[in-house]
């Protein structure tokens, strides 16, 4: 890192001669790929936006002019020219830097982010705050070509087109999300690309002009001219010109010259907003991930000679992604009425079997998690089955079209919420700990959890006969690892199980707290501490007649759940309870994620830190279990 190593802000690489930024390119390759390959993380994205960041540090006066990112995955690079090198190796893991864009982390980071299409947005505000305060600073927002057509950036577009805003944004453009880019804007985007015949045949057309001695340049003034009306005529970027922006492209996305000359001939335009659109390749520099972009969007460790994963010599058990991916197409096979939705995401939700082996019934929606839903609402109205995949965090953007479209119509659409709970190192953009709480308000939802991934599966074919909204939410990672070899069984909606009984106390587990609860259960039986653990299952409805049946019958309630308190499992409970005069005569502990954000780290650390593993919920109910025998001790001596 010979160059590298002397760049402890972006002021510094800024003071390196033009021709030396390839080499400083080059070397932050190199860390990443270092790096990623000791620890894991979003390898390829950040890759393939190398240039993308040195070019904008060098082009602009950061920070005091405003980089708006797009998501984050892909800035590890702004992050290491920015005063985080020695950091870097930290990224992702408890008490280092975040996987993502964090405003209090970096005076660089100017708009945290963790979910798509936001950048063009927030870039329009604080570019017309610093209008409105007479600044004179450039804002530039980096996004990606798949979160382009996502709803937020295009109403972004569309209101900086009107406003006439001075504003770039830079588009990367690798025909990738986090799998290959879907949608007609893709098919835009790509006769952009394959327009080279023209553009060579203008530049060539453009220099011999201006060679002709003494009228040259009028000459080239006046062709251009006529070339612009016929380009705003025949070519792809007459659509982004319709659209009140200007256009400079396409650029080589890896010729850090080429884009320092396009980023500073975006900043002479003075007149309105302009779009940079720079081609790049997702992995680039490394062959395994130019090879599968799809596959090394993010990455575990890996052994960089050869690409292969450094994987843990323990067998575990399938993935809760996995299980749910092969039972989504066992019911499909089975019910030509069920049809697959994900937004962007095939591989993560494991729709992308489904995609596979039924591609007239599974559908990639892109980036666009609203249209999914309503999309989805449109199907149940014609008797069709829909299962929209979509993790827990990103569902949150489409909570109206959740009211509006389809529990007010009170349409058949299952909700199948991945990454519900603490999902790890991608931190508190994408933990899924909300669902529980925004889905339980709405009329007409069923919500529910397995216990384990055979018990998902029992869900997801208790969700396809249901008639009506309904959601499963399961966790990230392995399951269990309980057998998977009897076939699935429909579950009475909105009825529990007991797994152990006895005792004054009783665990209610929701989801993935259920065996979390039974290994607590047996380290209090050791302590002479008998409880009843229940499998709640539902959230909404709750198994009324059991948790009445329990308060009535024992002195401690625990109920325990990974997710925010606020609105979630517990609160249901203590409604519940509430209701039916309950509350008085008994003891209620809530256990889950208290009201604040959970960082990013390792998901056995963050849901110890909670208490929601089997030391933690021992801990809480003994310590709530000797309150109540003080209590009782002490009403005895009162009453002797």
């Amino acid at each position: 890192m010979e160059l590298l190593q002397t760049i402890d802000s972006a002021e510094d690489l800024r003071r390196l001669p033009l021709d030396l930024l390839p080499k400083v390119a080059q070397e932050v390759r190199q860390y990443i790929i270092e790096t990623m390959s000791r620890i894991g993380g979003h390898t390829g994205a950040s890759l393939g936006a190398v240039e993308l960041a040195v070019a904008l540090h060098y082009a602009f006066n950061t920070p005091r002019d405003r980089l708006v990112w797009d998501v984050g995955h892909q800035a590890y690079a702004h992050k290491i020219l920015t005063g985080r090198r020695d950091q870097f190796p930290t990224i992702r893991q408890y008490g280092g830097l975040s996987g993502f864009l964090r405003r209090d982390e970096s005076e660089y980071d100017t708009f945290g982010a963790g979910h798509a299409s936001t950048s063009i947005s927030a870039a329009l505000g604080m570019a017309i705050a610093r209008d409105r305060q007479g600044e004179d600073y450039h804002v530039c927002a980096i996004i990606g070509d798949a979160s382009l057509p996502g709803g937020m950036a295009m109403e972004a577009i569309n209101q900086a087109g009107h406003l006439k805003t001075r504003l770039i944004v830079l588009l990367n453009d690798n025909e990738m999300s986090i799998a290959p880019s879907v949608g007609a804007l893709t098919g835009y985007l790509n006769r952009i690309r394959e327009a080279q015949g023209y553009h060579r045949f203008k530049d060539e057309i453009g220099e011999t002009l201006r060679s002709i001695p003494g009228v040259g340049e009028r000459l080239h003034q006046a062709a251009k001219t006529v070339k612009d009306a016929i380009a705003a005529a025949v070519l792809p970027g007459a659509l982004v010109n319709e659209l009140g922006f200007k256009y400079i492209g396409y650029i080589d996305g890896h010729d850090t010259t080429a884009l320092v000359r396009a980023l500073r001939e975006a900043q002479q335009i003075k007149d309105g907003p302009v779009i940079v659109h720079a081609l790049t390749v997702k992995g680039k520099g490394y062959p395994p991930a130019e090879r599968n972009r799809y596959k090394w969007h993010a990455s575990g460790p890996f052994e960089i000679s050869t690409g292969a994963a450094i994987k843990s010599s323990k067998p575990s058990p399938p993935t809760y992604t996995s299980v749910f991916s092969n039972a989504l197409c066992d019911l499909m096979a089975k019910d030509e009425r069920i049809v697959a939705i994900t937004a962007a995401m095939p591989d993560g939700t494991g729709v992308d079997q489904a995609l596979e082996r039924f591609p007239a019934r599974a559908f990639d929606v892109g980036i666009a998690e609203q249209h999914a839903v309503t999309f989805a609402a449109g199907m149940a109205c014609e008797g069709l089955r829909p299962v929209v995949a979509i993790y827990s965090t990103f569902l949150q953007r489409a909570f109206d079209q959740i009211v509006h479209d389809v529990c007010l119509q009170n349409l058949h659409v299952v909700f199948a919420m991945d990454r519900a709970g603490i999902v790890g190192a991608d931190g508190p953009t994408h933990h899924g700990l909300l669902d529980i709480a925004y889905m339980r308000i709405i009329p007409n939802m069923v919500v529910m959890a397995p216990k384990d991934e055979a018990e998902l599966r029992d869900m997801l074919l208790t969700a396809a006969e249901h008639n009506g909204p309904i959601c499963v939410r399961y966790p990230r990672g392995a399951g269990v690892g309980v057998p998977l070899d009897r076939d699935p069984q429909l579950l009475e909606i909105g009825k529990a199980e007991i797994l152990r009984d006895g005792g004054e106390v009783a665990l209610l587990a929701y989801g993935s707290m259920v065996h979390p609860s039974l290994r607590a259960a047996e380290q209090l039986a050791k302590d002479g501490i008998e409880a009843t653990v229940v499998n709640a299952r539902f959230a909404k409805p709750l198994d009324a007649e059991l948790i009445l049946a329990l308060a009535r019958t024992k002195r401690l309630l625990v109920t325990v759940e990974e997710a925010y308190l606020a609105g979630g499992f517990g609160s249901a409970v203590m409604e519940l309870l509430e209701e039916n005069g309950l509350l008085d005569r008994l003891h209620l502990v809530r256990m889950g994620v208290p009201d604040r954000w959970v960082t990013h780290g390792e998901q056995k650390l963050l849901l110890a830190k909670y208490g929601l593993d089997a030391d933690g919920i021992y801990t809480r109910v003994k310590e709530a279990v000797e309150v109540l025998e003080e209590k009782r001790t002490r009403k005895s001596r009162t009453t002797r």
